[in-house]
């Protein structure tokens, strides 16, 4: 059974992590995103079919999410030299090209295993997808199979309701009115 971490504190991380720049290495923890808003997913494997397709269109989507003082974190349990190779393989051969935010590297399986995306015996993570919000409180998570991507304008409306600050019903958008409790 899966904890549930939603309304908690995120699970602390640090990790190595192959910039986007396809060149240097870095290190991510969650105190490196105090103060902002920080979308934290998981991917199975580099050099694989569906990853490359939402880290791409996340890419492309970096400068909303900037907007919305958010920062996005991929993780896999691959290497950073893994991880900076697939950065700086060519888009038409499998690769992501340059891309707008680190990706880390959960070679202990630590973090996937703190998040409950683990998948033990395989010892790769599930798509998961995390929402901290600028205090590290954990506000969203959604699980995927790893055969289905997920969906960046479902990702930005999520992160546009919960800084709304309201109650936000089923579909609702930004712009649209907020319920009121009665």
């Amino acid at each position: 059974m899966t904890q549930r971490l939603v309304g908690r504190p995120a699970p602390e991380f640090t990790m190595e992590t192959a910039l986007g720049n396809g060149k240097d290495f870095g290190k991510a923890s969650l105190s490196d995103y105090k103060g902002k808003w920080l979308v934290l997913f998981f991917y199975p494997l580099d050099f694989t079919f569906v990853c490359p397709t939402e880290i791409t269109a996340l890419s492309m989507a970096a400068d909303e999410f900037k907007k919305l003082n958010t920062e996005i974190l991929g993780v896999s349990t691959d290497s950073k030299h893994s991880h900076r190779a697939w950065i700086n393989t060519p888009v038409n051969d499998n690769g992501l090209g340059e891309l707008n935010f680190p990706l880390a590297a959960d070679l202990t399986k630590k973090v996937a295993s703190d998040y409950g995306v683990l998948i033990e015996d395989e010892g790769i993570a599930l798509r998961g997808l995390f929402i901290i919000d600028p205090e590290g409180e954990l506000k969203y998570q959604v699980v995927n199979h790893n055969d289905v991507g997920r969906s960046v304008e479902e990702t930005l409306r999520v992160l546009q309701a919960l800084q709304s600050g309201g109650l936000c019903p089923m579909n609702w958008k930004p712009g649209q009115s907020t319920l009121v409790a009665k």
